[in-house]
C-alpha cells in the first residue's frame, strides 16, 4: 500500500510541473507590436509578459526558452 501511495504522490508532483523546452536558431523576423519572434526554421513564438525583445532582429543567432507544449517564449538571448 505505501508503494501505491509513494507512486500516486510522484506522479502528481510530476504533472504539476511545468516542462520547459529550449531551441537556439537564426531570427527571420521580429514584430514587436505583435511581440512574435520567427525563426528562419519557421518557428514562430510569443513573447510572455516580461519578455524584453529589445536588441533582437533578424539574423541573430537566439536561444528561446519556451513552455513545452506552447509556442509561449519564457526568455530569448542573443548567442554570441
Amino acid at each position: 500500500m505505501k508503494k501505491i501511495v509513494a507512486i500516486a504522490f510522484a506522479s502528481a508532483a510530476m504533472l504539476s510541473t511545468a516542462f520547459a523546452g529550449e531551441v537556439q536558431g537564426v531570427v527571420k523576423a521580429v514584430d514587436a507590436a505583435a511581440a512574435t519572434i520567427e525563426l528562419e526554421s519557421g518557428e514562430v513564438f510569443t513573447a510572455a509578459e516580461g519578455v524584453v525583445l529589445e536588441g533582437i532582429e533578424a539574423g541573430k543567432s537566439v536561444k528561446v526558452m519556451f513552455t513545452d507544449g506552447t509556442t509561449d517564449a519564457t526568455e530569448v538571448s542573443i548567442v554570441e
